[in-house]
């Protein structure tokens, strides 16, 4: 029997081909451990992620389910443009801010919220911009996307 718990047999399944592989979270909940990279404690979809810095929100959204095409309400303009997302639900959430070409994928799993922060620093203004998401109906999420000068 040792010699099993030293070998690391945990009675979990390995990720097949075609399944994504998730990290593990540095802070497991106490009854179990976390399948996605990131939960921070009171983080929710039922409203939008708080802005980090002082910056001008261009957007903010909660409780959306599925698909979304979400144009910017302002002016994209030079400097750090930062990107906050929760999600909850089983399912690979994606992200595309266009033009400026950031985009990621997002782990959502059940019964907790998981939580990506991403920004890009652009050297010049954009007129308009779009966020995509692509999700499975069965993922409720929440974002802000906020910017500030340098």
């Amino acid at each position: 029997m040792t010699a099993l718990a030293l070998a690391g047999c945990s009675g979990e399944k390995e990720p097949s081909a075609t399944e994504p592989t998730t990290s593990r979270s540095a802070r497991p909940s106490p009854s179990r451990i976390s399948d996605r990279a990131e939960h921070i404690e009171g983080e929710t979809v039922s409203r939008a992620p708080k802005p980090v810095n002082d910056g001008q929100v261009l957007l903010s959204v909660a409780s959306k389910q599925g698909n979304a095409e979400l144009p910017l309400t302002k002016e994209i303009g030079a400097g750090t443009l930062a990107i906050q997302v929760n999600c909850q639900g089983k399912g690979i959430l994606n992200v595309t801010v266009d033009p400026v070409g950031l985009s990621f994928p997002l782990n959502c799993v059940n019964e907790e919220v998981s939580s990506i922060y991403n920004e890009i620093h652009l050297k010049r203004a954009r007129s308009e911009g779009t966020v995509r998401v692509s999700a499975p109906s069965t993922v409720r999420w929440a974002l802000s996307v906020e910017q500030w000068a340098e």
